[in-house]
């Protein structure tokens, strides 16, 4: 059953005209009324909706049922990822929400190609929610991933934070996994450097607010890489993968 994101009130039994890009959705599917859709929004559970009438433009739907069924880790995981070049960030984002990360926080630090702002930090930042709700719609998550503001490296890094925070550098002494071993699963910010890592005034900076240097064992990763193998890893040892 195609699952789509609806940010909208929704209640069992309400009638609502679907949002634009949903209507498009059902049109290229070609589906007919009578045909069943899950619709979230992000609040929690899912709603099984019957469409009603199918436009040209626009599709209209009833809400019949409620599951209260969730997808989310018992634990919260942050992606903190400085800027990468290109296309990379969006395949982070992507591949991010679908291994349970809780919120990502795109950073601008010193060895960033890629700098945003004004028009072109909003539409990023569009297109970024955009990957969000798909992924979520795609690896079947009824909670949306928050994403932040891309935030400036040394005014994050001040801001107190309730959860663990780890840099993940080739400089840590002890690996990522060895240290998951010995830890109870808990709320957890994951900082991964740019191409060419963060600097080491910047991490020096981390460490001195608090973060804990670990690594990803004897191979240098690439950016695009090490969040998502953080991300597994801590699954895996946790028991949710």
């Amino acid at each position: 059953m195609p699952r789509f994101f609806c940010p909208q009130a929704l209640s069992v039994g309400s009638a609502l005209t679907l949002p634009e890009h949903i209507a498009h959705h059902v049109q290229v599917l070609r589906m007919q009324p009578g045909d069943h859709v899950t619709l979230f929004n992000g609040e929690g559970g899912e709603y099984t909706a019957t469409l009603t009438a199918i436009e040209k433009k626009r599709a209209h739907a009833e809400l019949k049922t409620f599951s209260p069924r969730e997808a989310e880790l018992p634990y919260a995981l942050t992606l903190a990822q400085a800027l990468p070049e290109g296309a990379k960030m969006d395949w982070i984002v992507e591949k991010a929400v679908e291994l349970g990360a809780t919120a990502i926080v795109p950073l601008a630090a010193q060895r960033c190609v890629v700098r945003l702002s004004g028009d072109r930090a909003e539409k990023k930042q569009a297109h970024w929610h955009g990957i969000v709700h798909a992924a979520a719609e795609q690896c079947g998550r009824n909670r949306v991933p928050h994403l932040a503001e891309v935030s400036d490296f040394r005014r994050w890094v001040g801001q107190s934070d309730l959860h663990r925070r780890i840099l993940l550098s080739p400089r840590g002494e002890q690996p990522l996994s060895g240290w998951a071993r010995h830890h109870p699963p808990q709320a957890v910010t994951l900082m991964v450097g740019p191409e060419g890592g963060f600097n080491p005034e910047e991490e020096e900076l981390a460490c001195a607010q608090g973060a804990l240097m670990l690594s990803m064992g004897p191979r240098v990763l690439r950016t695009e890489t090490a969040g998502m193998a953080a991300l597994t890893a801590l699954n895996a040892i946790w028991g949710e993968m």
